[in-house]
């Protein structure tokens, strides 16, 4: 197993899940925010990442060691004058490459750090890093219909509405690397 390098950004900083970050998490808050060098809020976990999630991405490490840096990821605030570095999402994805070439990707941000763009430029470093690879050929995500902020999203990142997903009664976008005519 290799190890994955973090991801930076203008405003974040993309930490892969480990085993040992994500048993840090699932411990405490303060463990996790001192392996990451970052404070955790008090409204950690954000959004539909919660324990069960973290339990997820830990079973699927453990049972594919060699997938590190394909789920969990975590984002990271640079610290700025006024504000330490700040752990305010959780995103990643939900396993390795498919034979077709597609990935999907999850994101989620903390309340008190939503409606600034961070979701977007997390959403975009993923999407960037999944489609470096080789064989990676489409990414694809969910959202619920009553989410329209995380369409919204996801539009501004260039992804695409292609369908719903009626089992799941979920919308799916699509992204194969065409930049969207106006941000």
């Amino acid at each position: 197993m290799h190890d994955i390098v973090p991801v930076c950004t203008a405003r974040l900083r993309l930490v892969p899940a480990t085993l040992t970050l994500l048993d840090a998490e699932l411990a405490s808050h303060a463990a996790l925010g001192q392996l990451v060098r970052a404070t955790v809020p008090a409204s950690w976990p954000p959004g539909e990442y919660d324990r069960a999630a973290a339990e997820f991405f830990r079973q699927q490490l453990r049972a594919h060691p060699d997938a590190n840096g394909w789920f969990g990821w975590y984002a990271i605030h640079h610290a700025t004058p006024t504000t330490p570095a700040t752990l305010i999402g959780a995103a990643g994805y939900f396993g390795p490459p498919d034979p077709m070439g597609s990935v999907e990707v999850g994101y989620s941000i903390v309340p008190e750090f939503r409606a600034r763009g961070l979701a977007t430029e997390l959403v975009q470093a993923l999407a960037a890093r999944a489609l470096q690879t080789a064989g990676v050929m489409r990414v694809v995500a969910r959202t619920a219909p009553g989410n329209p902020a995380s369409s919204k999203v996801l539009e501004r990142c260039g992804f695409k509405a292609a369908k719903a997903d009626g089992e799941a009664e979920m919308l799916i976008y699509e992204f194969s690397g065409a930049q969207p005519a106006d941000r």
